[in-house]
C-alpha cells in the first residue's frame, strides 16, 4: 500500500530535485549561467512547496511536491513540482499524482498544473496548456527583411497582440476570458513598461519586398545567452507562402544581433498549426505545461 507523510525538513528532497531540474536544461544546450538562473527561479517557488514522502511498509520510495500558485485573477492554481520515485518503484506514481490532486481539492482549488521536461504518461489525460521550445540561432531569412516598429504602428500592434494573447489563453481551456484579459493587461504592463523604448526588447515589422506582412517581438537576455521570442507573427492574408519559417529566421538573426546564441519561446498547446511549424523548423521542446480540472 502506498502511504504519504508530509515532511517539514526538505533537505532529503531538495538537492536531488535541483539536479533533476538542471539535467534537461544542460542537455538542451543552455549555458551553465542560464541553467542556474532558471533553476534558481524554480527553487524560489519550491521553497513554498508542501512535500510528502512516498512510502510503502515504512520504506521511503520517493517524493511528491505541490503548492498553491497565485494567479492574476486572485484564484490560486495547484502546482505539482514533481512526482519522483526511485527506479523500480514506478507503480507508485499514479497514487502520488492522485494524492497531489486530493491535496489541491482540500485547499479549495479546482485546477492543477504541472511543468514537465518531456512527455510523461502520468499526465497523458491532462490538457497541454503550452510548450517552451528553443534552438540555436544560426539561420538567416531568405525572403523577409525587417525594420524597427514605429511609434505610429505601436498602438495597433499592441491591441492585436493583447487580443491574440487572450484568445490563445482561452483556447487552452484553462482560463476564463476575464482571467485571460486580466493576465494580458498585467503581463504587457510588466513586460513593456516603456513601450517601444523598453530596454532589452526589439520590436520589428516584417517585410516582403518592402510590404509589411507581420511583426516580431523579442526580449534579449531573458536568460544568459537566450533571447525570448514573445511574438513572431505573419498576418493571415500572407500565410501559406513560407513566411512563417522565415519569420523564425528573422528572430534568430535578431537574437544574434542582440548578443545571444539561442532563441526560446512559448507556444500554446491548442495552436497545432504553429507547433507543426516549429517542429519542422527544428525547435525542440524544453518543457511543457499540462493542467487538469479537478
Amino acid at each position: 500500500m502506498t502511504d504519504f507523510h508530509i515532511i517539514s525538513d526538505h533537505s532529503a528532497w531538495l538537492p536531488a530535485f535541483e539536479e533533476r531540474e538542471r539535467s534537461p536544461l544542460r542537455r538542451a544546450g543552455l549555458r551553465e549561467e542560464a541553467v542556474t538562473t532558471r533553476v534558481e527561479r524554480t527553487l524560489k517557488a519550491a521553497a513554498e512547496a508542501t512535500v510528502a514522502e512516498i512510502t510503502e511498509a515504512g520504506e521511503v520510495l520517493g517524493y511528491v511536491a505541490v503548492r498553491l500558485e497565485p494567479q492574476a485573477s486572485g484564484n490560486p492554481t495547484g502546482q505539482i513540482f514533481e512526482v519522483w520515485v526511485r527506479p523500480g518503484a514506478e507503480g507508485h506514481r499514479p497514487a502520488a499524482r492522485e494524492w497531489a490532486e486530493r491535496w489541491c481539492v482540500e485547499q479549495g482549488v479546482s485546477r492543477i498544473r504541472v511543468r514537465t521536461s518531456s512527455a510523461d504518461e502520468l499526465y497523458a489525460h491532462w490538457a497541454v496548456g503550452g510548450q517552451t521550445r528553443l534552438r540555436r540561432a544560426d539561420r538567416t531569412p531568405e525572403h523577409l527583411t525587417a525594420r524597427p516598429l514605429t511609434e505610429a504602428e505601436y498602438g495597433e500592434w499592441l491591441a492585436i497582440e493583447k487580443a491574440g494573447y487572450v484568445a490563445n489563453m482561452v483556447d487552452t481551456g484553462t482560463w476564463t476570458e476575464a482571467e485571460a484579459r486580466s493576465k494580458s493587461d498585467q503581463d504587457f504592463a510588466e513586460l513593456l513598461p516603456e513601450g517601444l523604448a523598453t530596454a532589452g526588447h526589439t520590436l520589428l515589422m516584417l517585410l516582403a519586398e518592402g510590404e509589411p506582412v507581420g511583426s516580431a517581438w523579442l526580449h534579449h537576455g531573458h536568460l544568459p545567452g537566450v533571447t525570448y521570442g514573445y511574438s513572431l507573427h505573419v498576418q493571415p492574408e500572407f500565410r501559406g507562402k513560407g513566411y512563417g519559417r522565415d519569420a523564425m529566421a528573422v528572430g534568430e538573426q535578431a537574437t544574434r544581433a542582440g548578443g545571444d546564441e539561442m532563441m526560446m519561446f512559448n507556444v500554446f498547446g491548442a495552436n497545432t498549426v504553429a507547433i507543426s511549424l516549429y517542429e519542422s523548423a527544428g525547435y525542440t521542446v524544453l518543457d511543457e505545461v499540462r493542467s487538469f480540472e479537478l
